[in-house]
């Protein structure tokens, strides 16, 4: 037996396909899912393209979450300062003051003052932020993942369907994930 034809044979079975394809009967994740007829490839392009759409709203969703959690966090820096009386109180309360309108650096709520740090904070940890947050991420790298193996199979159907699904998914929802100027 010929050693260097069976070295060759098993290399050239093992050697992925560098070049498109457009054969409707591509497996699409396993065997199983293999279409046989133009209607069932279709049918995989179709799914392929809602997919890819799937990513761009998992991924905007992700940033209207992240914008309603920052949010929330910075509703939660006010703290009320015990033992401080407010000026409005004490200009009501002296008899040679002249009735007035008085509006204090913290606004009408003087007992409540705002709490800043110096730099930009990482977020404390929360139960009810951090899983969302990271079941959405793990939903979002999966289905890249999914994408992406969608694309090595070299089918140009595929390929094109999977940039259907981001040109599509990033018209209808794009618009929802757009970072502001300041947040950079």
């Amino acid at each position: 037996m010929d050693m260097s034809s069976s070295s060759s044979s098993s290399q050239s079975s093992m050697s992925m396909a560098m070049t498109f394809t457009n054969s409707h009967t591509t497996p699409l994740y396993s065997s199983s899912w293999t279409p046989h007829t133009t209607g069932q490839y279709a049918g995989t392009c179709i799914f392929l393209v809602l997919l890819a759409s799937m990513l761009r709203l998992l991924l905007a969703a992700k940033h209207m979450l992240e914008i309603r959690w920052v949010a929330e966090a910075r509703n939660r820096r006010y703290v009320v300062v015990a033992g401080q009386t407010p000026e409005s109180e004490r200009i009501e309360n002296d008899p040679g003051a002249k009735t007035g309108t008085y509006v204090s650096a913290q606004g009408v709520e003087e007992r409540v003052k705002v709490v800043q740090a110096a730099k930009r904070p990482v977020i404390a940890f929360r139960l009810s932020v951090d899983v969302p947050r990271a079941l959405i991420t793990l939903a979002i790298v999966g289905v890249g993942y999914l994408l992406m193996l969608a694309v090595m199979t070299m089918n140009i159907g595929y390929f094109m369907s999977v940039l259907a699904g981001a040109f599509v998914g990033e018209l209808a929802i794009g618009r929802y994930a757009q970072y502001e100027e300041h947040e950079h």
